[in-house]
């Protein structure tokens, strides 16, 4: 079972023709696809897993890109972050794990803008091990979360 299955109560074990996950969550079918009209959780997951491109790039000297740690540590400026902070939040944020999904967003954000602020200073071996090491637990996360989430709303 899912860490959304366990929180949501959804029941992995029962029988496919019987899992109505969203109607499990309390959403009706309609009230299910409007979430998953709000927001594309693939393109969410393709853009949080880029993440680890862009800083592996910088890290290794390959990219001109300027990133700004004040900027990337900010949990509410992507996509997924306002949907978070704006729809998602009036949709779900009555249940504990889209707090989970909130709190590990923020910090796969913050992991983000260490491994940038690492950079900017110059030190390579100090991001690499960032990136690895707490960015990668936190970009982890939140794919998993956004995954089970996506499942959960039979998206």
């Amino acid at each position: 079972m899912g860490f959304f299955s366990k929180l949501f109560q959804w029941d992995d074990k029962a029988p496919v023709a019987s899992k109505l996950p969203a109607s499990e969550l309390g959403l009706d079918a309609k009230t299910a696809a409007s979430v998953l009209r709000e927001i594309d959780i693939d393109t969410a997951i393709a853009a949080h897993e880029n993440w680890k491109v862009r800083l592996h790039s910088q890290i290794a000297g390959n990219s001109t890109e300027q990133l700004d740690p004040a900027l990337i540590c900010m949990d509410d400026r992507c996509e997924l972050g306002k949907w978070l902070h704006g729809p998602g939040q009036r949709s779900l944020g009555k249940y504990p794990a889209f707090s989970v999904l909130v709190a590990r967003h923020r910090y796969f954000h913050v992991q983000a803008s260490t491994v940038a602020a690492h950079v900017q200073a110059g030190d390579m071996a100090s991001a690499e091990k960032a990136l690895n090491g707490p960015f990668k637990h936190g970009s982890n996360q939140v794919v998993l979360l956004l995954k089970e989430l996506k499942r959960g709303l039979g998206g």
